[in-house]
């Protein structure tokens, strides 16, 4: 299994898929058509020439992955609005915030909610527990347990709503496309069946990295820098999130790559999680998967160029 650097995201009734700064999106249209739209999408990591600056490439990253996913899942949405729904979308487009504005507050707001759900939250619960122990390494990990609950139950109650149930066989249709290519098979509905819709890279897998070592980090960081005020802690506690989420791409990447034991290890939590977050999908949401794998990559040569290492690697072998 060779490393494919194609990655993606399940949308309403489809598939995006991205390869370096090019991107498509395939849904599956109210009438059963396939619809695909290519794009280029040139995000911060790219402009800004990040691609080899370890953690703060991680930062942007995933600010590059916020802004595209919620552009193409509001693109496939958009396929199943009423006539009501889109006129009153067009109108807003056209307001003088525009769109990018639009688009910005957004993501914004996305991250100040879940950074106040599942960094600041659990803090103000573990300090509740303050009257029973002055400890910090035990309201740190309260804190964590918290943190570990809040998430889990997030993951498990919109893995309970029926649309997006969808939209998580369309997630094990990504995956199970991406595993295929990797295994070396020949990318068909019928051989991506075959494989598994968990995946070491998959955005379950970085999103629990990132509760891990916030854990870890808070714990060490308060006690190496002892803090006493609350406002300072949870400010401390906002400023370390994109060093933890820096962090935490560097690793899934790398354990994305590796095969080794211990990277196995790391990777079977958030794989496991992807039991929730994803669905066995049927023939026809792979297929738009595929479409958006071969609208933007050539997965033939990749498996050319694996074939051609391998030889190499067997020529020159003692």
């Amino acid at each position: 299994m060779k490393y494919a650097k194609i990655g993606g995201q399940a949308v309403i009734e489809g598939v995006m898929m991205r390869y370096g700064n090019d991107y498509a999106v395939t849904v599956r249209k109210p009438d059963g058509n396939l619809e695909v739209k290519k794009g280029r999408y040139e995000g911060l990591v790219s402009r800004l020439h990040l691609t080899r600056v370890p953690i703060i490439r991680g930062v942007f990253a995933f600010i590059d992955s916020m802004v595209l996913g919620i552009s193409t899942l509001t693109y496939s949405a958009s396929f199943y609005e009423d006539e009501e729904e889109q006129a009153e979308k067009e109108k807003s487009s056209k307001s003088s915030l525009g769109e990018k504005l639009i688009m910005a507050v957004t993501v914004a707001l996305s991250l100040v909610i879940a950074i106040g759900l599942f960094m600041v939250l659990p803090f103000f619960i573990s300090d509740l527990f303050r009257h029973v122990t002055d400890s910090s390494w035990l309201l740190g990990i309260i804190e964590g347990i918290v943190r570990v609950i809040l998430f889990m139950a997030y993951i498990f109650l919109i893995s309970r709503m029926k649309d997006i149930q969808r939209v998580f066989m369309y997630h094990g249709a990504e995956h199970k496309s991406i595993n295929c290519i990797e295994h070396g098979a020949q990318l068909t509905p019928e051989n991506a069946m075959k494989y598994s819709r968990f995946h070491k890279r998959c955005g379950t897998s970085f999103l629990f990295i990132v509760i891990f070592l916030s854990i870890v980090f808070f714990i060490l960081f308060f006690q190496i820098f002892p803090v006493e005020n609350r406002i300072l802690k949870v400010v401390i506690r906002i400023l370390l999130v994109p060093v933890i989420a820096g962090v935490a791409y560097e690793v899934i990447q790398w354990a994305g790559r590796s095969q080794c034991r211990f990277a196995n290890v790391i990777s079977r939590p958030g794989m496991a999680l992807q039991k929730l977050t994803t669905r066995e999908p049927d023939e026809s949401m792979i297929e738009a998967a595929i479409a958006s794998i071969e609208a933007i990559y050539d997965w033939r040569a990749f498996q050319e160029e694996v074939r051609a290492d391998e030889q190499n690697d067997i020529k020159t072998a003692p």
